[in-house]
């Protein structure tokens, strides 16, 4: 007989159905793992093997061959060790032929005949959920896998407990949803002397989703302001704490497998490759801009970042998205991030100060600075100027307003725009509408009009650069809880755009 036994492969962040075929037939004692199995796939069978050997059953001496459907979708990962070990168990008869039926089934085994945790059961479970199957997993992803609801979980901690479940002479309870505390705490603004047009700018980029970038000396104070940003954005919606686990859970990046409510924030060192940062390798992992999803994506020093890799932030900046062909893959993540940019005027850093500056001026900041491309800059909605620190900045005391309050101003404006955006899919911020319907929702008067065409005359904005321009100018509106863009919004949305001239 052929035994059938559902699992996934994942491709991205879609799980796509896989049905484990297993044949035990008369011959020379063999085993074949057949279907595009990656190196994790084909050693299973040793797994298989030992971890049935743990709790009293051996294989037959018999020709036993495991076909992964359909055959032409490469299969990866250790998750095909379950689903293959209890196909045998039924072609062997060991387990009734329709015992397994409406299951999926992921997990690793180990020797011993314990199931292992493994990446991706997040994703696993939503597909049972939309094919109306019942998921078995491990148990330490039990918590993760509840989130998906309506559907029933086996989470076994090994493989004799769960055969005893299914044949009913034990019970394994039903896992709960885990979910990560909220980080109660966040780098505060207060810490911050000085810089004020920089927290404005930081508020306005947290209040609109808007992408930003810090020009200016080494220790004035980028990197700090950065980090403050987590603290000051509002808590992540149900639907973006999904999507972002989903693609935490393909990477095993989810801590102890639980659901986090924290919006993800990625620093990555200048040296990192174009594959990790778009995604990329051997089995085209998500990159650093997907694991950004619904967060924020931190590039300090950014000219020191490779040109290339630089270059391919442009697509997923504009659709959100970002897809990862290879020879043998074409993978599409999601990808829809915040990018927070800091650089240096210069090489030396000290570009404005003649003391400090190098011999080189102006020279080395038109070199430095021409490291990012023009497209790239022209996607980024605000530019500031963050200058040096003065002592008299120092020996200022704290300031009295903090991250407490500008997170709230910020959530008004939030709460704004999912209003006016609440018949558009897939946008809940200024800064993911597009042109056409940033139009239709916005009002000027005459006079906003009239500075904003001049500003675009005279600053030769491209048509993304007009656009980006009224989603800042908006999103300064919505923090006044004003109806209409004033003269003042422009003026502000415009001064922002303006990329600093180097000297």
């Amino acid at each position: 007989m052929v035994a059938h036994i559902e699992t996934v492969a994942f491709v991205g962040i879609d799980a796509k159905p896989v049905d484990v075929q297993v044949h035990v037939a008369s011959g020379l004692p063999a085993f074949a793992i057949v279907g595009l199995p990656d190196k994790a796939v084909a050693e299973s069978k040793e797994r298989v093997r030992a971890a049935l050997a743990a709790i009293g059953l051996a294989l037959p001496p018999k020709r036993i061959t495991v076909n992964l459907a359909p055959a032409d979708l490469p299969k990866e990962g250790s998750h095909f060790d379950l689903p293959i070990a209890l196909g045998i168990l039924v072609a062997m008869e060991a387990l009734p032929s329709d015992i397994l039926e409406g299951y999926l089934v992921l997990g690793e085994l180990g020797l011993d005949g314990g199931i292992g945790a493994v990446p991706g059961v997040l994703p696993a479970a939503l597909s049972a959920s939309a094919s109306d199957l019942g998921l078995i997993c491990p148990a330490a992803c039990g918590g993760e896998a509840a989130w998906a609801q309506d559907i029933e979980i086996i989470a076994a901690e090994n493989l004799l407990s769960l055969i005893n479940h299914l044949k009913g002479t034990s019970q394994i309870p039903a896992p709960d949803a885990v979910l990560e505390p909220l980080q109660e705490t966040y780098l505060d603004l207060k810490d911050i002397k000085g810089q004020e047009s920089a927290k404005r700018a930081l508020e306005v980029a947290a209040a609109g989703g808007h992408n930003l970038c810090m020009v200016g000396p080494p220790g004035s104070g980028k990197s700090m302001l950065a980090a403050r940003l987590p603290g000051i954005l509002p808590p992540m919606s149900p639907h973006e704490v999904l999507e972002s686990s989903m693609i935490d859970s393909i990477a095993g990046n989810l801590t102890e497998h639980k659901i986090s409510r924290t919006r993800p924030y990625r620093n990555p060192h200048h040296s990192a490759s174009m594959a990790a940062l778009t995604g990329g390798g051997i089995k085209a992992r998500p990159g650093e801009v997907s694991l950004a999803h619904h967060g924020v994506l931190f590039l300090d020093e950014l000219p020191e970042f490779n040109r290339q890799a630089l270059d391919s932030l442009r697509q997923p900046l504009e659709t959100g998205e970002v897809v990862v062909a290879r020879a043998n893959k074409h993978v599409t993540y999601p990808a829809r991030f915040q990018l927070i940019a800091a650089m240096n005027p210069c090489r030396c850093g000290h570009l404005d100060d003649p003391a400090l500056a190098c011999s080189r001026v102006p020279k080395c900041a038109v070199d430095y600075q021409s490291k990012v491309s023009g497209p790239l800059m022209d996607r980024i909605d605000i530019h500031i100027e963050v200058p040096a620190v003065s002592a008299a900045d120092l020996a200022l005391p704290s300031a009295t307003e903090g991250s407490e309050e500008v997170a709230i101003r910020v959530a008004n404006a939030r709460e704004i725009q999912q209003e006016r955006y609440a018949g558009l899919d897939g946008v809940s911020c200024n800064a993911e509408v597009d042109g056409e319907e940033l139009e239709k929702v916005t009002v000027l008067d005459e006079e906003s009009r009239e500075i904003l065409m001049r500003a675009v005359e005279m600053m030769k904005l491209t048509a993304r650069g007009y656009h980006r321009v009224l989603r800042v100018a908006r999103t300064i509106a919505d923090l006044d809880n004003a109806k209409n863009i004033g003269k003042t919004h422009i003026s502000e949305a415009i001064n922002f755009r303006q990329k600093r001239q180097m000297r």
